[in-house]
């Protein structure tokens, strides 16, 4: 009892850590892996908990350092791209289950996850599809481990190509599943990358909304609901305060500040999550599954935003 109780203080105190500037998210996320490693899965279902409240927190907080007229404008330009891609995204998911001979609930999660917003999606759908915890948690390490990747890889990948901020905003928002990892990715591009790529990925969360009605219809389960993002409509309110008052101006770099910790530390918790016993359970077919369509869709996001923004 006395030595899980020292792992749980010591997880929750290297989150509160995170919150300093020195610990940057990609840190956070590697930190949270090692944790993993080193000491298992502690504290697990309270972390659970925690995550979402902690991410959608900080991406309200997000939204008092962007403008709302960017914010209007990266969603609006995105609207046709992410309705196109989202279609496109499931009819190849959904090829690429069935030649992967992936169960077909955890081929629907892995490819609504990558369509839209990661662990979101595959929380919302799981329950109008009556997945199973395993399929469940198939899904959630598959996405996860790729967020991973995704936040070390893509910076690098963007000034390879020389993507202007715009660009690797408007590539992030599409290729990467959730939105901490969005986030943290754009941080470390640019500046400007960021107050592109959280408007454009909140966008793509309100389809979870249609996604989630047309599957209880197809399932004829019209009982299944969706969980409203409202913190998607806090991040425009917060914008907008920041846009149209400016006498807490100097209180604004403050809440961002807090905003980036907690997003920092909703990664720590989602490394502590990648333990090797998860991965194990995830076998390699979701996995190749999951990483041909990211794949796919990274490489033609990149083609689109390169040649067409």
């Amino acid at each position: 009892m006395e030595k899980a109780s020292w792992k749980k203080l010591l997880l929750w105190l290297l989150a509160a850590a995170c919150f300093f500037p020195v610990i940057s998210p990609p840190l956070a996320l590697l930190g949270g892996v090692i944790f993993a490693v080193l000491l298992g899965r502690v504290d697990g279902e309270r972390a659970a908990r925690v995550q979402p409240y902690l991410l959608q927190g900080s991406v309200v907080g997000l939204g008092f350092g962007i403008h709302l007229t960017a914010v209007f404008h990266a969603g609006s330009t995105g609207l046709a791209v992410t309705a196109g891609s989202l279609l496109a995204t499931m009819g190849l998911g959904w090829l690429l289950a069935r030649g992967l001979r992936v169960e077909r609930t955890t081929g629907q999660l892995i490819s609504a996850g990558t369509a839209i917003c990661g662990g979101s999606a595959i929380a919302a759908l799981g329950p109008v599809l009556g997945a199973q915890p395993r399929e469940m948690s198939v899904a959630l390490g598959c996405v996860f481990v790729l967020n991973a990747v995704a936040l070390f890889v893509f910076p690098g990948i963007g000034h390879w190509f020389a993507l202007s901020p715009e660009q690797f905003g408007y590539w992030v928002a599409v290729a990467v599943h959730d939105t901490s990892s969005v986030v943290g990715t754009a941080v470390r591009y640019a500046p400007e990358a960021l107050a592109i790529a959280v408007p454009v990925k909140l966008a793509r969360a309100l389809w979870i909304l249609p996604m989630v009605a047309l599957a209880a219809m197809s399932a004829r389960k019209p009982g299944g609901k969706a969980t409203v993002p409202w913190f998607v409509f806090l991040f425009v309110a917060a914008s907008a305060v920041a846009s149209f008052w400016p006498a807490g101006g100097p209180v604004y770099p403050w809440l961002v500040a807090a905003a980036k910790g907690g997003l920092a530390a909703t990664l720590f918790l989602i490394g502590t999550s990648l333990s090797p016993g998860m991965l194990k359970a995830v076998g390699w077919r979701p996995f190749a599954h999951g990483i041909a369509l990211w794949l796919v869709v990274s490489g033609l996001a990149l083609w689109a935003v390169k040649h067409l923004v």
